[in-house]
């Protein structure tokens, strides 16, 4: 029997560690790894409940974990899309109209001036991505990160508190964090360059590596190799990769699926995206699969803390209706956006 004194301090010692474990454990188990979704959310519930059904080794719908595979596109999906313009364009109008280094053709500079100025973008087509591949021709490869690092300081216009290189939704970094912690093996899969892209990833989701980001592509030659293919060239001690501006592809629809069965080789179980440019990746993933897959489409809703467009919304609903797919309101399911200190002008 223990000395009623060592019996006092025993019974308080217990009761601190219950105290403790209620506070601390308990809360650490029950942790809401999206937290800055609203708790009612349909894909907030949808997406947890098959992260639980798919990583549980004795579920019927267990995925192994070198076959959980998840893809995002970027612009509209984990980052700020168009407002005013797609980042990659708004880097290009920078390197056309502000860099004292570059000497622009005539065609970069009315294509740049009128949407600066004016608000006219051009339409996706191979003529624009061969300005903008031919903007950054002769750019060493560390040069242009240097570029596009320097560019994600400026201020983001459209809002107050944000520089160009923190537009990433906050919410969805939260899902991509949820799904690495789960074990799944996450890729970027964007239209944007993918050198565009890799300084982003560097600097809001430094746990994703390189090769785990997918994107348009442009040449990449030796700096010494001039205009010999490279078939015909060597690369030797003193070379340095350099841009070669010719576009190659551009990562959108159909052109998406083919690059994640070349460098993935395994089909995704999880595809988030927002717009219909992605509707081939989001259904390639939700079809035929012989693993549970789900696919989700943001809906530009939020007209109050986001630039957002009810039509565009609205036809998203409809085509996730339509093909399967998860919708997400950026207006009804995220308690945030960018964070509190964030403002739309």
């Amino acid at each position: 029997m223990l000395p009623k004194r060592t019996a006092k301090f025993f019974i308080v010692f217990v009761c601190l560690t219950l105290s403790l474990l209620s506070t601390t454990g308990c809360a650490a188990t029950k942790k809401d790894h999206l937290a800055l979704w609203n708790n009612q959310a349909p894909a907030k519930q949808a997406l947890v409940s098959y992260v639980k059904a798919v990583t549980k080794p004795h579920s019927p719908d267990f995925i192994p974990v070198e076959n959980r595979i998840a893809v995002f596109d970027l612009d509209g999906t984990l980052i700020l899309e168009t407002d005013p313009t797609y980042f990659d364009w708004a880097l290009f109008e920078h390197r056309v109209l502000d860099d004292p280094n570059y000497q622009a053709t005539e065609e970069q500079l009315a294509a740049a001036k009128a949407s600066r100025e004016k608000g006219i973008f051009p339409s996706l087509n191979a003529n624009r991505e061969k300005m903008v591949s031919e903007a950054y021709q002769g750019l060493t490869v560390e040069e242009f990160y240097n570029f596009v690092r320097e560019f994600m300081q400026e201020d983001q216009p459209g809002f107050v508190g944000m520089k160009r290189g923190e537009i990433f939704y906050k919410p969805m970094l939260e899902v991509v964090q949820y799904l690495v912690k789960n074990k799944f093996t996450v890729y970027i899969c964007s239209g944007t360059d993918r050198l565009t892209v890799r300084p982003l990833i560097e600097a809001n989701m430094p746990y994703i590596p390189n090769g785990q980001i997918l994107g348009s592509d442009s040449t990449i030659i030796a700096s010494g190799q001039g205009k010999k293919d490279g078939l015909a060239y060597t690369f030797k001690k003193g070379d340095e990769l350099i841009l070669g501006g010719e576009n190659l592809v551009k990562n959108l629809q159909m052109n998406k699926v083919a690059l994640i069965a070349r460098e993935i080789g395994i089909q995704p179980v999880l595809a988030f995206g927002n717009t219909l440019s992605d509707a081939s990746m989001v259904n390639y993933t939700i079809n035929d699969n012989k693993y549970k897959a789900l696919g989700f489409m943001l809906c530009c809703d939020d007209l109050e803390r986001e630039y957002g467009n009810m039509k565009k919304a609205e036809n998203m609903r409809a085509d996730c209706e339509k093909n399967g797919w998860i919708p997400i309101s950026m207006r009804d399911d995220w308690k945030t956006i960018y964070g509190e200190q964030v403002k739309r002008r």
